[in-house]
């Protein structure tokens, strides 16, 4: 196995690395709630596909509500973060109106890894184009905004979905699994295989925490080879990919000038999508997942699999809450969410 090389990173690099350990991300938070933003936080910031300027804002939803997407570009149609809402997962995960799949969003597995690292269940996310924007090709940006607007607790149940037996998906020689597991929360093990010498096989192992998330997964950003970069430009996309927002590898070179953050970035990003793609289940996942060579095709099978199998999982609810009871949260379904609420 051949060890990714660390360039020296320069000073600038090492200040920005060091100011995403924010000491607000704790583990200090009841799993079974359900939460939301304390405020409306914007941002704006290209897409990696068109190379066009995409505004969005964050707005803080009632219980009940899950993540969902707006195109204000377009009708307003909502395009609720579900699994079964993907219909593209060949350069990211991109999901669409169940109504209208012409109204679509792309590239949203990077601030669904957030929200769930950050915990956040209910959310209207605006967006006036058809992707979300890279920023810096992690989610690193993504949670200091969410910092920003800060986490308030809605005194809600929030079911999980507790594995119950091994469901497992496969795809040429790449797998993705599920497996039962007595931690009441979701730990993952990814492994990755290039033939490209530089990233090699890595394997990366997480329970995951707030913490953990902020510390291991948050800044690690996307990456790509030279060539087929060259070749996505032919076609017309991955007009706003640029060595600010990717890691660009060429034969044995990183292109970047600063290097890799830490040796397994790599592998430590595919770990962040695979987070964000889990996190289209609905809910939060309670068990073990395993993937080799998974991606975002593999991952969404695996959901549609477990699902598929009613006796691989069940719903877990927590009724004893800070030691007062609330009742039950309420399951929405697709075509009943609720309207915004006003800002």
């Amino acid at each position: 196995m051949n060890c990714p090389q660390v360039l020296p990173a320069s000073k600038k690099v090492n200040i920005a690395y060091n100011s995403l350990l924010s000491s607000k991300f704790t583990n200090d938070i009841n799993l079974s709630l359900q939460y939301t933003l304390a405020s409306p936080v914007n941002f704006s910031g290209m897409g990696l596909h068109t190379g066009k300027l995409v505004h969005v804002k964050l707005i803080p939803a009632p219980v009940g509500t899950g993540i969902v997407f707006f195109r204000t570009d377009l009708d307003d149609t909502p395009i609720p973060a579900h699994y079964n809402n993907v219909i593209d997962t060949s350069l990211s995960t991109v999901i669409a109106s169940p109504n209208n799949p012409n109204i679509r969003i792309g590239t949203v597995e990077h601030i669904m890894s957030a929200l769930a690292g950050y915990q956040i269940n209910n959310l209207f996310i605006e967006c006036n184009g058809p992707e979300i924007p890279v920023l810096d090709g992690s989610a690193a940006k993504f949670t200091t905004l969410l910092h920003k607007a800060g986490r308030q607790s809605l005194y809600a149940d929030k079911p999980a979905i507790q594995i119950m037996k091994p469901v497992r998906v496969e795809y040429n020689d790449a797998f993705a699994e599920f497996h039962p597991s007595s931690k009441n929360q979701l730990s993952l093990s990814l492994t990755i295989d290039f033939p490209n010498s530089l990233i090699g096989k890595q394997t990366f192992d997480m329970d995951l925490t707030p913490l953990n998330f902020q510390r291991e997964i948050a800044f690690c950003r996307t990456f790509t080879f030279k060539k087929e970069i060259d070749t996505l430009h032919k076609m017309g996309l991955a007009k706003g990919g640029s060595l600010q927002n990717a890691i660009v590898v060429d034969n044995g070179k990183i292109l970047n000038p600063e290097g890799l953050y830490c040796p397994n970035e790599f592998v430590k990003h595919k770990m962040l999508d695979a987070i964000g793609d889990l996190s289209l289940a609905g809910h939060r996942l309670y068990g073990k997942f395993i993937g080799y060579k998974s991606g975002h095709k593999l991952n969404n099978m695996l959901l549609h699999a477990l699902m598929k199998q009613t006796d691989a999982w069940r719903f877990q609810f927590s009724h004893q809450l800070s030691g007062r009871v609330y009742h039950d949260s309420q399951v929405i379904s697709l075509d009943r969410y609720p309207l915004r609420q006003e800002t």
